[in-house]
């Protein structure tokens, strides 16, 4: 059996969700296709299907005629994902850390070990991190749908966790309630665990209302076209 490398198509997918991801590409700035494909040295069909995937994802909206662009961050969305966030993950974690043994313990506190090590150094570091140690609460036990659909959450809400963590003193608290996290997750205390983890995602969501302006129907208009 050969195997199969990535396609240019995921290899693009990967390199232009971790720049909206870290705001290199910043919200509700438009996708250059000719100079992004040039860039990335692929031609604009691989691109052309990487941006669709990234559309479906929900980080890239299109317009007819004004190609893809970032979509703000809005307190809309920020409510919907952190709403799912609530159902879905805190009971996950919960069941996947009755499931876990010491391989799947090791990896959670090698993930929590790299996110704080990288908070001291780079934020943008951080954040990826920060999705890996969520995801490894919830793998443990071998429910692929629900680990996707959290992961699927995750990647939705990096863009919002690294909002929320703008303000200074916001690591320090997230580390101190990560921590505690995992201390209930390890001994598999399945009700302290739904509990803590409810409470930290749900302060995130009470701070980024407070951080979002309210919703304007212009935060999911793309970027006017330039006149030449």
């Amino acid at each position: 059996m050969s195997i199969v490398p990535r396609s240019l198509s995921d290899q693009a997918f990967e390199v232009v969700r971790e720049r909206i991801l870290s705001t290199q590409i910043p919200p509700l700035a438009p996708i250059r296709q000719e100079l992004l494909a040039e860039e990335l040295g692929i031609s604009k069909i691989p691109l052309r299907e990487a941006l669709g995937r990234l559309e479906e994802q929900g980080l890239l909206r299109s317009h007819p005629n004004r190609g893809f662009f970032v979509p703000a961050l809005t307190a809309i969305e920020a409510e919907e994902v952190f709403a799912l966030r609530l159902k879905i993950e805190p009971d996950a974690a919960a069941d996947a850390c009755r499931d876990a043994g010491e391989h799947e313990h090791e990896a959670a506190r090698a993930a929590l070990a790299a996110l704080e090590s990288a908070s001291d150094a780079d934020v943008r570091s951080a954040v990826v991190y920060n999705r890996q140690f969520h995801l490894s609460l919830v793998r443990p036990g071998g429910r692929a749908i629900t680990a996707q659909l959290v992961e699927r959450l995750q990647v939705l809400a990096e863009r919002y966790v690294r909002k929320h963590l703008e303000p200074e003193g916001r690591e320090a608290r997230a580390a101190s309630e990560h921590r505690a996290i995992l201390e209930a997750w390890l001994t598999r205390d399945a009700t302290r665990v739904a509990e803590l983890l409810t409470a930290h995602i749900a302060s995130t969501l009470h701070d980024l209302r407070q951080q979002l302006p309210p919703a304007d129907p212009a935060d999911a208009r793309p970027p006017a076209r330039r006149r030449r």
